[in-house]
């Protein structure tokens, strides 16, 4: 893929991904009634398969622990795309690989979503959360997809392995 193409498909990516991920932290860190639906739910039904405390655990505390990686995404997102475009607008004249931060932020972003996934896919949650008579119409579940799908191409094009990656 011409590097022009890959660098802007990288910062379009990112940047739908950080959006994603930070507008849900608010959600999962101030314990918000939705979110507790969601990650209540699925603790019940770990607890069907594994002892009560994981599932508890998971109810609890999985809220704090995925919004910290997708906060920790976002910034590694948001860091390579500000790189990118120092270095191009020549403010940064020897930047750091900010192709490798693409990778490894598109990986942990595919990780992250897989679960989600996999979730909605799997447990009572399903693919459209209904709470307190709201349907969220499956936008929480394509969000997850997106992102899944989307983590995979970014970590793709970046690939430090790829000989275009390594001219930059």
């Amino acid at each position: 893929m011409p590097s022009i193409i890959s660098k802007v498909l990288s910062l379009i990516i990112s940047l739908w991904i950080a959006k994603v991920f930070l507008s849900s932290l608010p959600y999962k860190f101030t314990n918000h009634p939705d979110t507790q639906h969601i990650f209540q739910t699925i603790g019940q039904w770990l607890n069907d398969f594994l002892p009560s405390f994981v599932g508890d655990f998971f109810a609890n505390y999985a809220a704090y622990i995925i919004g910290s990686v997708e906060l920790v995404a976002s910034c590694i997102l948001l860091l390579a795309s500000a790189i990118w475009i120092f270095s191009s607008v020549k403010v940064v004249k020897k930047p750091m690989n900010y192709r490798a931060l693409y990778f490894v932020a598109g990986l942990l972003s595919s990780a992250t979503m897989s679960g989600a996934a996999f979730f909605h896919l799997f447990t009572p949650l399903g693919i459209v959360v209904i709470h307190n008579g709201k349907s969220d119409e499956g936008s929480l579940f394509f969000a997850a997809v997106s992102i899944l799908i989307l983590g995979l191409i970014l970590a793709a094009i970046n690939n430090p392995r790829s000989a275009d990656n390594k001219r930059g």
